[in-house]
C-alpha cells in the first residue's frame, strides 16, 4: 500500500556520509523533527536526475528555507558511496542531505518502489517528492512512469 497524506514516515534505516565515513540514520531521526522536503530519483547520475531533479533542488534550497523548510533530503536506493560521489559531482555541499537507500528498505515501505529490472537497474525507488512536517507526510506528488513534473523543484515550491 502506498503511502498517502497523513501516514507517519515508516520506520527504516539510510545511510549517509558523515566526516568518519558512513554512518546509519534512522527515518524518525531524519524526518521526525521540522520541516522536511524529501524528494527520491531511480538512481544517481541517471541522466533526468542528473541533469534536473538534483540541479533544481540545490538551485533553490535557499527558497526552500525562506519559506519553512529546515531539511531538503534526496534519497535513492544506491550505496552511500555512490551518493556520497553524485552529490559531489552535483555540487550539493550543504545545500541538501544526500542519503542511501541501499537495499530500498525504506522505497518498498514507503509502497514506491519500482521493478527497474528490464533496464539492469533491479528494484529501485519510483521518483516522488513528499513534504513531510514532523513526521507525517502533508503533500505528496509521484510521477507517473518517465515523467518528471510533479517531483520538480520548482513545483514542490510552488506548494509550499
Amino acid at each position: 500500500m502506498t503511502i498517502a497524506v497523513g501516514d507517519r514516515i515508516p520506520e527504516a534505516s539510510l545511510t549517509m556520509m558523515g566526516a568518519e565515513g558512513p554512518k546509519p540514520v534512522n527515518t524518525a531521526e531524519l524526518f521526525g523533527q521540522g520541516r522536511t522536503v524529501l524528494f527520491a530519483v531511480p538512481g544517481a547520475f541517471t541522466p533526468t536526475c542528473s541533469a534536473n531533479h538534483l540541479p533544481g533542488f540545490v538551485d533553490q534550497a535557499e527558497d526552500f528555507r525562506a519559506k519553512g523548510v529546515d531539511r531538503i533530503v534526496c534519497m535513492a536506493v544506491n550505496d552511500v558511496f555512490v551518493m556520497d560521489a553524485w552529490g559531489k559531482a552535483g555540487n550539493v555541499e550543504d545545500s541538501l542531505i544526500m542519503v542511501a537507500d541501499g537495499n530500498g528498505q525504506l522505497a518498498s515501505a514507503l509502497g514506491l518502489e519500482m521493478d527497474a529490472s528490464a533496464f539492469g537497474m533491479g528494484k529501485r525507488s519510483q521518483r516522488f517528492a513528499m513534504i513531510i512536517d514532523d513526521g507525517k507526510v502533508s503533500s505528496l506528488f509521484v510521477e507517473a512512469p518517465g515523467e518528471f513534473r510533479v517531483s520538480s523543484a520548482e513545483h514542490v515550491l510552488s506548494q509550499l
